[in-house]
């Protein structure tokens, strides 16, 4: 057994997907134009996938309001510190300085344009291929 996807209720999927898309590296692999216009995106290996939807059967939770390590979702990157720019260019917010972990790891979190938590990852060793 394997993870396919992790999933959250949103008020904009379009636009999220959009944002990811064009700034996460981000691929969506299969979408629906009707409610609850759910947006399935695949990371840029294509071997993760999350899912964004608008379903009022479910609450959109205010993720704005709770702290980055209550849900994000994290993206390994190679450079942080160029990353954590161009995504403020993009739009995003820094939520807090860069952690620099004892074993070398850097770890930084930023909110995308709707507050949701967005956690930059340079690890020393890769946890998974």
């Amino acid at each position: 057994m394997r993870l396919e996807h992790v999933a959250f209720n949103v008020d904009d999927p379009a636009g999220l997907a959009a944002w990811y898309v064009n700034n996460l590296g981000m691929k969506i692999v299969r979408s629906f134009a009707e409610a609850p216009y759910i947006h399935f995106l695949a990371d840029s290996a294509e071997k993760s996938l999350i899912e964004i939807y608008s379903n009022p059967l479910g609450e959109v939770i205010d993720y704005r309001a709770q702290h980055a390590v209550t849900f994000h979702l994290a993206f390994a990157v190679d450079d942080i510190e160029a990353e954590r720019q161009r995504l403020v260019a993009a739009g995003a917010a820094l939520d807090g300085d860069i952690d620099h972990r004892a074993n070398g790891d850097k770890l930084a979190f930023l909110r995308d344009p709707w507050g949701y938590a967005i956690q930059l990852a340079q690890r020393v060793q890769q946890m998974i291929d």
